[in-house]
């Protein structure tokens, strides 16, 4: 039940990865996207970050999708610095969807239970790299 977990929980890590790549298209303007749409004001309208902004807002996403993905990796691969850059990137994350949380609001759930569940496995007692995120 361990390897179900331990693989169940580095694909859902490597898929939330994935998703933040409708933000990185989105908001380069590579692709329209009916539920994301384009615009350049964030924080329901009280930040206007310009299309240059918002551009690096959208990089910042691919930012977020590549972590995730190489995070899910080491994960699974169980190499020792995955804790560290999870935690990392899942912060990065959560800035971007509380950002734009009128969309994105499920991230920020995600996002808030990956640190939870890190937070938790930590509590417990583990300090190695096999930690109780659920490996």
């Amino acid at each position: 039940m361990t390897t179900f977990r331990h693989w169940g929980a580095g694909i859902l890590l490597a898929l939330h990865g994935l998703i933040h790549l409708l933000g990185f298209a989105a908001y380069l303007r590579l692709v329209t996207v009916a539920t994301l749409p384009y615009k350049t004001t964030f924080l329901s309208g009280r930040l206007n970050l310009g299309m240059v902004g918002t551009s690096v807002f959208g990089l910042a996403w691919g930012v977020a999708a590549l972590g995730f993905v190489l995070v899910a990796a080491a994960f699974l691969l169980r190499w020792g610095w995955w804790r560290p850059a999870l935690i990392a990137v899942t912060l990065l994350s959560l800035v971007l969807t509380v950002l734009d949380a009128g969309v994105s609001f499920a991230g920020v759930a995600v996002n808030s239970v990956i640190l939870l569940a890190l937070w938790s496995g930590s509590r417990r007692g583990s300090t190695s790299s096999r930690s109780k995120f659920p490996a």
